[in-house]
């Protein structure tokens, strides 16, 4: 069974109920505050509010037409580090508590003009770079199965205000699995797009003054949200080319099912689930392998994203050591980059999608230890912590999408499974997750 801690109606339901007037917007917006009120304080999720100017975009959207606006008065908060005119956007810092920003990011506007109203921005950790939430600014976030563990992260607070029920929809960002990690941790959906999918327009550090940076090589904008109905909708709403689909029954889908990795073995924890829900798609007549002589060298993947990751993050500064990588070996790693990415292209002309697991472990215990020396235990042997970013480099290096979708849990904790498809199969990656979810009871 996949715990779920409410049966609050997500953004799609919250939409049609104002559509059919059996629910105003401010109706909406005031049901929304009042949750959060009611189930923040111990969680810590929703860290920015901004209650007074949502109740003022509901009322503005009485008498207003629904039509062409698939969000119309639903009410939703963002990750900390979308710009939303008139909020703070401190990434986590301290000497950035006070920097209000002047303009909505890309992705706030498109869901405000598709009728969404933001109520809040949620929690992250410093610089978005944990899997844990918490900073000297606005604190800890904890997990609403169980506080004495991490909400997951970058994206922490984005999920636990889903899966506790405050909010219907959220929007947050992926690197190293900040969508997808808390989604798993947390029991919710959540989809890191294709690269370059969703505008990074607006979601910028404060040290670059409100300027625009380039995006990187690496970094998604993408959705969380309670359904793959939900994540579908989002995605929708904030893409900025339209995509095409499939649309394959589950019982002609063929999956890959990828849950060993030369880097990274994968806890019980996290493997018993897994294997059940693909138990479960096999029985549903979908064609399920083990091995493909097409998998690039997963090994030397994982050694190419993290010297990547760790370029992108530092944005050409010296490392630890004092180093920075030259501009020739820069280009020299794109063009790894762009090898692997032609070698999952290849696979997905034999497989429709590859499952795998977001991390090898569920939701741990808060971890003061900087993520860089942090370590933890994997079917019972000691493991350096950094080497579960195996899993997120899986999707992220070669740019590909992949769905997080709920299929388990293990002592009460909620464990997820990556559904993953080729460059610009975001929307059958999220049909995919949802059949998936079907049977798994998501």
């Amino acid at each position: 069974m996949i715990p779920k801690l409410t049966s609050e109606p997500g953004a799609s339901e919250v939409a049609a109920q104002v559509r059919s007037g059996a629910l105003s917007p401010l109706e909406a917006v005031e049901a929304c505050i009042a949750r959060i009120e009611e189930l923040n304080g111990p969680l810590n999720a929703v860290i920015v509010k901004d209650y007074d100017r949502a109740r003022e975009a509901a009322k503005a959207l009485d008498g207003q037409s629904a039509e062409d606006r698939p969000l119309f008065g639903v009410p939703m908060t963002v990750k900390e580090s979308f710009n939303v005119a008139g909020l703070p956007t401190t990434f986590g810092h301290l000497e950035f508590k006070d920097y209000v920003v002047a303009n909505d990011s890309r992705v706030v506007r498109l869901l405000k003009d598709a009728g969404a109203i933001i109520v809040g921005k949620t929690n992250v950790p410093p610089d978005l770079a944990d899997l844990q939430s918490n900073n000297p600014v606005y604190g800890r976030t904890n997990n609403p199965h169980d506080h004495s563990r991490v909400s997951g992260g970058s994206s922490g607070g984005s999920a636990v205000a889903l899966a506790s029920g405050m909010v219907p929809a959220e929007y947050g960002s992926d690197i190293g699995s900040s969508i997808r990690n808390p989604a798993h941790f947390n029991g919710v959906f959540g989809h890191k797009p294709t690269f370059g999918l969703i505008s990074r327009r607006g979601h910028a550090h404060p040290a670059a003054g409100g300027r625009d940076v380039h995006d990187g090589p690496l970094s998604v904008a993408g959705p969380l949200a309670r359904s793959a109905k939900d994540l579908e909708l989002l995605l929708d709403v904030t893409a900025e080319r339209p995509l095409l689909r499939k649309a394959k029954a589950l019982k002609d889908m063929r999956f890959l099912a990828l849950i060993e990795h030369p880097v990274s073995e994968v806890d019980a924890s996290v493997r018993d689930p897994i294997e059940a829900a693909i138990a479960m798609i096999e029985a549903a007549g979908a064609t399920v392998k083990r091995k493909s002589d097409l998998l690039p060298d997963l090994a030397e993947q994982h050694a190419n994203y993290m010297r990547l990751l760790n370029t992108a993050m530092a944005r050409g500064r010296p490392g630890p050591s004092g180093q920075t990588m030259t501009l020739a070996d820069y280009y020299l790693l794109l063009d790894e980059q762009a090898r692997n990415r032609y070698a999952w292209a290849d696979l997905f002309t034999e497989y429709d999608f590859v499952l795998a697991p977001p991390l090898p472990f569920v939701a741990y215990e808060h971890d003061a230890t900087p993520i860089t020396e942090r370590r933890i235990t994997i079917n019972g042997k000691d493991s350096a912590f950094a080497d579960a970013l195996a899993w997120a480099g899986l999707a992220t290096f070669p740019h590909l999408p992949s769905t997080v979708v709920p299929v388990g849990e293990t002592g009460g904790l909620p464990c997820g499974m990556q559904v993953m498809g080729p460059e610009w199969g975001d929307l059958d990656c999220i049909a995919a997750a949802g059949a998936i979810g079907e049977l798994t009871g998501a």
